[in-house]
């Protein structure tokens, strides 16, 4: 247990694989710092962990943290995660996934991910691009968004993550950005603890290619623009502005059964070869 030491990021990373590729500005770190001090205030040992992820930007942090770690193939983060957590259901797993990661090429994983209710808790890292592979769009990017693949704009319109999980059947589901970092270590602590599937949708800011591509300025003002365009759920604001992005716990249904606990009943009725 570590709730009661003073948190220290050193203890919690792989010291020999920094520094990190990320570019200067990415909220990437901002995330993986938000998880990692979660992980700390919920005093869970590191042997407890196991995170699983793709590829992508997102998907470096699987090397970063000092945790069991599964580095796998794009879009089948979730898929790999399913397995691991139905073979060792007491290790809490978590896994990082980019927007293109989660929804395009592993869209199909995740609404099954969340239609089943397994144990994983899910952060989707929203910068609304392929960073990695060279700035293409992503299913987030949104209508009248430029990207490498879409030079005069994309026509695409973007999914709402929060929607598409709540409607697929995740059992917690919520929504912060980098700039709120404490906010999101604080739904993060409890997405992990959650039973079932959690999904944090955590908008993330990309300088270099989305931000640049869309003149949204440096690393800076498009985490000032985070804090412009994004309010607590309920706000006021809403009334005069109904486009402002919702942040915050949407939803945290306790009641609906776990997958591999139903699972894990299928296997000892099976075990005793009664129907």
């Amino acid at each position: 247990m570590t709730e009661n030491k003073k948190f220290d990021f050193k203890d919690y990373v792989r010291s020999r694989y920094f520094p990190h590729l990320w570019c200067p500005g990415c909220g990437h770190g901002i995330i993986m710092g938000a998880l990692l001090r979660a992980v700390h205030e919920l005093g869970l040992d590191k042997n407890e962990i196991v995170m699983t992820s793709g590829i992508g930007c997102s998907s470096r942090i699987s090397g970063y943290v000092d945790f069991h770690s599964l580095h796998t193939i794009h879009g089948r983060a979730l898929a790999f995660a399913t397995g691991v957590k139905l073979s060792r259901p007491q290790l809490k797993a978590i896994v990082p996934m980019g927007d293109g990661d989660s929804l395009a090429i592993g869209g199909n994983h995740f609404i099954h991910a969340a239609r089943r209710n397994i144990d994983i808790t899910a952060i989707v890292m929203n910068n609304k691009i392929y960073g990695m592979t060279g700035g293409q769009f992503s299913p987030l990017s949104g209508p009248g968004k430029k990207a490498t693949t879409a030079p005069y704009s994309t026509i695409d319109n973007d999914f709402d993550i929060v929607k598409l999980a709540t409607a697929a059947g995740a059992s917690f589901v919520a929504r912060s950005t980098a700039f709120h970092a404490k906010e999101a270590k604080d739904i993060l602590k409890k997405a992990i603890m959650h039973k079932g599937f959690s999904v944090v949708e955590i908008m993330s800011q990309c300088p270099t290619y989305y931000g640049r591509k869309n003149k949204e300025g440096s690393a800076a003002q498009m985490l000032e623009g985070f804090k412009q365009f994004t309010v607590p759920i309920g706000s006021k604001k809403l009334e005069k502005h109904p486009n402002l992005i919702q942040r915050g716990i949407f939803i945290e249904d306790t009641d609906r059964s776990e997958y591999c606990e139903a699972y894990d009943k299928i296997i000892k009725v099976a075990m005793k070869g009664k129907e």
